[in-house]
Parts: C-alpha cells; sequence; structure tokens
C-alpha cells in the first residue's frame, strides 16, 4: 500500500490539487474515490481530445497502518496531530523514533513538499476526504479563510463554519498559508455514512466540483450527475451552519451514544444524548446534531450546529 495513490498533469502550470484519502483508516470511501478520479482522468483526453487540466493532482493515502488494520488511528487520531508544535517536533526527529501517526505525518508533509519543489505549481488546494459513523447527510468544512469558505459552498453540501474553533489539530489547521512557500487552502469533505457505496461516488463529485471551482478544468467538463449527485443528498438540510458546542471524550470515558441519531438530526436542550462513566449526557441547547459517534474509537462524541441566516 503506497503513498501516493497516482497522480495526473498534462504539464500545464497551475494548482498542486491534493486529494487525501483515509486520515481516518476506517474511512476507504475517499481512497477508492481517489483511485476511480486518476483513472477518470487519464482516460478523459481519449473521449475528450480538447480536455485540458491546468495543474497537478496528486492523490495520497493518509494513515496507512491503520488503513491496513482497518482502524481510525493506531497511537492516536491523526487528524487530532496537525498541531504547529506537534508538526513541528515530528519534522525534527528520525522517522525511527517516532510513533505512528506522527511518521505518517512526516511522509505526507515530505510528499507534498517534494511536489512543490518539483513541480514549482502556483498555489497548494488540499481536500481532505473523510465519512462518518453515522447516516443523514453530507457536509463540507472550510477554516476560517474566505476563499475554503468558497470553495466548500462549491460543493453543493452543507458547509459548517466554526468547526475548526471546536477541535485542534485537524489538517485545515495545518493547511494554510503561513506552513507553505505558496499560497495554501484547505477544504474537508464528508461525503456520507462510512459503509455507504455512494460515499465513494459522492467524494468523486466532491473532487471534480473542487477541480473546477480552483479552475483547473473548464466547468463545461463537468458532467450534471457530479452535481446531481450531491444536490439530491443535500436537499432539505442548511446550506450553512455554525458550530454551538462539542462533546469531548476523555480517556477512560466509556462514551456510549444513543442509538439512531443521524447527521442534522434536530435536536432540544436537555435531550437525552449519551451515557458515560459521569451519567448522563444532555443536549446543552437546542440545535441540529452532527457526527453521533457510533465506534469505539474518537475524541468527539457528538457536535451541535445551528443554522446560520441569509445564505
Amino acid at each position: 500500500m503506497k503513498r501516493v495513490i497516482g497522480s495526473y498533469t498534462q504539464g500545464r502550470k497551475g494548482p498542486l490539487f491534493v486529494a487525501i484519502g483515509g486520515i481516518h483508516g476506517n474511512e476507504e470511501a475517499g481512497v477508492k474515490a481517489i483511485e476511480t478520479m486518476v483513472k477518470m482522468l487519464e482516460a478523459e483526453p481519449k473521449t475528450n481530445p480538447d480536455f485540458e487540466y491546468l495543474g497537478k493532482f496528486l492523490g495520497i493515502r493518509g494513515n496507512i497502518k491503520a488503513l491496513k488494520a482497518g482502524k481510525r488511528y493506531i497511537d492516536g487520531d491523526l487528524n487530532r496531530r496537525w498541531t504547529q508544535e506537534n508538526v513541528n517536533r515530528i519534522l525534527k526527529t528520525n522517522i525511527k523514533d517516532l510513533q505512528n501517526e506522527a511518521r505518517e505525518i512526516k511522509e505526507i508533509l515530505e510528499v507534498i513538499h517534494k511536489e512543490i519543489e518539483n513541480y514549482k505549481p502556483t498555489k497548494l488546494v488540499v481536500l481532505d476526504l473523510h465519512t462518518t459513523t453515522a447516516f443523514g447527510g453530507i457536509f463540507s468544512i472550510p477554516n476560517n479563510d474566505p476563499e475554503s469558505f468558497r470553495i466548500a459552498q462549491d460543493l453543493f453540501a452543507p458547509v459548517i463554519k466554526g468547526l475548526v474553533k471546536g477541535i485542534e489539530g485537524t489538517t485545515l489547521h495545518y493547511f494554510v498559508n503561513d506552513n507553505f512557500p505558496i499560497p495554501t487552502v484547505a477544504i474537508t469533505f464528508e461525503s456520507g455514512q462510512h459503509h455507504e457505496e455512494l460515499s465513494v461516488h459522492r467524494a468523486i463529485a466532491a473532487i471534480t466540483n473542487c477541480m473546477r471551482s480552483i479552475n483547473v478544468i473548464m466547468a463545461k467538463y463537468v458532467e450534471n450527475r457530479h452535481n446531481q449527485l450531491l444536490i439530491e443528498y443535500s436537499e432539505g438540510l442548511p446550506k450553512v451552519t455554525s458550530l454551538v458546542n462539542v462533546h469531548q471524550i476523555r480517556k477512560g470515558d466509556n462514551f456510549v451514544m444513543k442509538p439512531n441519531y443521524k447527521n442534522f438530526q434536530t435536536i432540544k436542550k436537555g435531550e437525552l444524548l449519551a451515557q458515560d462513566i459521569h451519567g448522563d449526557i444532555f443536549a446543552s441547547e437546542d440545535g441540529l446534531i452532527l457526527m453521533p459517534l457510533y465506534q469505539k474509537q474518537g475524541e468527539d462524541g457528538f457536535f451541535i450546529i445551528e443554522k446560520l441566516e441569509g445564505y
């Protein structure tokens, strides 16, 4: 299982568009979507000789050892380890002295920096592909960059603002201008439940729409089915929401979510949502529930979001 899934370029200068799948090892849909996308890009000029790609596409695997094991992580959540302090320490440490997730970070960054050095792109765009344990909705997550928010809106899925304030150390926190020699923007896309077959197809649609949004391909090359797949699954969901609260799980809490909650399900203040060794866990306010945890590994039990008016 190699780090690089595949790449594509026609030699034209433009952005380096990096799609990452499997940051969590039990989320394979993103990896499968990237594998398919590489094949689609290679095949497109054969059926459409006028097809142009401005820049370079790079698909990579996130947590290789966890993907092999089918687990969210090995030593610690890879999507909570991208703090500036931690990454700086990792980059200065011999890879033999690092635990698994730290080693994964070092190797991911080595691949990306090598591409930047060799290809010399105009900018770096990172799309981090995920799935959730719960059913009930897809969504995109921007960081605080206005361009990240613009791209997230172009993916035809609900946008969750403010999530980077509720958690630390995600790819959205690290892939910013300050950490790279070129302009950098990052977006996360959640394409559905882990084992849904359509989660792969929705991730493919998100990659395609992201390419259109950053102008590496022209809109005329994007088939309507990519748009419709995302639009139909987002029907009835709020276009933009904001984080209200997050329930963080501490080691030994033995957190258990009440069954059958779905993403974007309405909840009321005082509603019993979960239990742990400390007792019952109730909703702190009215809102919508997001990413209720239905797996053993994880540091966040659930998120509460609210609809933002004006979108």
